[in-house]
């Protein structure tokens, strides 16, 4: 089993990760990357090639997309739209790299070396990929407290063991990059 993040030269981070581990967290991004979409080139206009424009202006129905991609401005629905349409397809590209990224250097597991970029965009990604599970769940305080009295067979189980695990990946990475 991983023991977690340790500083290296160079403001990065390594990891030891077992196959096994690593197969989940591929699991776990490639359902990200599912859910988040995209892939494709964004709008962009004539005399404004660094500015791409979604056509979606409201936030989702589905709780994970809407905790990824909230809204900029909850009392004003026009001025959340505009701000929506004018940065949510660079942040669902900037996720979809990120992950893209994390895949490359976790590769099957073993040794994964990070320099201090790569370390950021795990940062970003485990995070997404804790929000979307934790949405997914339903994980408050009172629910992590109630996790550890789960029985091996509960259906919950898995689910809050994955999101324990991530947890205590982010905690020591962010650890080794302080």
């Amino acid at each position: 089993m991983s023991t977690g993040f340790k500083r290296v030269r160079g403001g990065g981070a390594r990891l030891n990760m077992a196959p096994d581990e690593a197969a989940i967290v591929r699991t776990l991004i490639g359902q990200l990357l599912d859910l988040i979409g995209g892939g494709e080139a964004p709008k962009t206009y004539e005399g404004m090639p660094d500015v791409a424009l979604s056509d979606n202006t409201s936030v989702s129905d589905d709780p994970v997309l809407a905790r990824l991609f909230p809204d900029a401005y909850r009392e004003d629905q026009d001025a959340s739209a505009e701000f929506r349409r004018y940065t949510e397809a660079t942040l669902r590209e900037g996720k979809r790299a990120a992950a893209e990224m994390v895949l490359q250097t976790l590769g099957d597991g073993g040794e994964v070396v990070l320099d201090a970029e790569q370390a950021q965009a795990w940062l970003r990604v485990l995070n997404d990929v804790r929000l979307a599970l934790g949405t997914r769940l339903d994980i408050t305080e009172e629910t992590l407290e109630e996790m550890r009295g789960f029985d091996w067979d509960d259906p919950r189980y898995a689910g809050f063991a994955a999101y324990d695990w991530l947890t205590y990946l982010q905690e020591t990475l962010v650890r080794a990059l302080c």
